[in-house]
């Protein structure tokens, strides 16, 4: 039910117009105000769906500004929306302070959910979503980037990054560096958009095919990478497979399979027979 007094978080389309719900026309059309992070980039949505309330501009660079003429706003009895430019408000995108001194104003907050770039890749990438992170956009240059990719690779569970055209390739590159290039990965680009694409594979190839095509380096991105492999002792406890992998093939060189099980099985805490049976996998590769 609408309400006054009420700042609705509103979720847009992420390429097709077409996917804004009902309910968040109906509510985009009766509010008072709507906050927009480009009201240039979000007109041409509002008039597609017959939607003519005043918009204001909400963005990084004003909320802080904004904050109090907005809640000044809806104490009066007021009510607004809040969209970005596409998907789901906050989620790497201007709101969060906003959102927080509504909260501490005692204002309501109510979400009207829809379209998520986030959701959208995951539903359609064939890796785990049962346990998924999100972590927004890696640091712009090489250096940073890798650093805050180091931790990320060793985490099991599947991985949620956005990333821009201009650096696509430079973070696809990355990412087979840190997380190897076999890791398994999805791409998806533009979303919703006529020119959607989604591609599965190893790191490795997927970094050859958007190299090779020009047209894949262009859009929005969404990098959907699959957790470090694991494998369960018979106690059924997991660990990470890359580091035991390390350590079993630096003492295959040195030492008989017997004796790299047994070390193995001390530093890691598995049963011999894990370890042994991973050794004489890794010996036959």
């Amino acid at each position: 039910m609408f309400s006054e007094r009420t700042l609705y978080i509103v979720a847009t389309p992420i390429g097709n117009r077409d996917d804004l719900s009902a309910r968040a026309i109906d509510v985009l059309q009766h509010v008072d105000r709507i906050y927009a992070e480009d009201t240039r980039h979000s007109l041409p949505l509002l008039r597609h769906h017959g939607i003519e309330t005043r918009t204001w501009t909400l963005h990084e660079h004003n909320e802080e500004s904004r904050i109090a003429m907005v809640i000044e706003h809806l104490n009066a009895g007021s009510s607004a929306a809040l969209i970005t430019d596409a998907g789901t408000p906050l989620i790497s995108d201007p709101g969060f302070r906003l959102v927080r001194a509504c909260h501490a104003a005692g204002v309501r907050v109510s979400p009207v959910p829809g379209a998520c770039a986030v959701t959208a890749a995951l539903s359609v990438s064939g890796l785990p979503t049962d346990r998924f992170q999100f972590v927004g956009f890696p640091p712009a240059k090489s250096n940073a980037r890798q650093t805050w990719f180091r931790p990320l690779a060793q985490l099991p569970h599947t991985l949620v990054i956005y990333e821009s055209p201009h650096r696509i390739i430079e973070s696809l590159t990355d990412l087979a560096s840190v997380f190897g290039p076999e890791r398994p990965m999805t791409l998806a680009r533009e979303l919703t958009k006529r020119f959607e694409t989604l591609l599965y594979g190893t790191v490795e190839e997927i970094l050859e095919a958007v190299q090779a095509d020009a047209n894949q380096q262009r859009g929005e991105f969404v990098l959907i990478v699959g957790g470090v492999a694991t494998l369960s002792d018979t106690d059924g406890d997991a660990l990470p497979s890359v580091d035991l992998d390390k350590t079993l093939s630096v003492l295959l060189q040195h030492l008989p399979v017997k004796t790299v099980a047994r070390c193995a099985a001390e530093l890691y805490g598995v049963t011999k027979k894990t370890a042994y049976d991973r050794a004489l996998e890794l010996q036959r590769r």
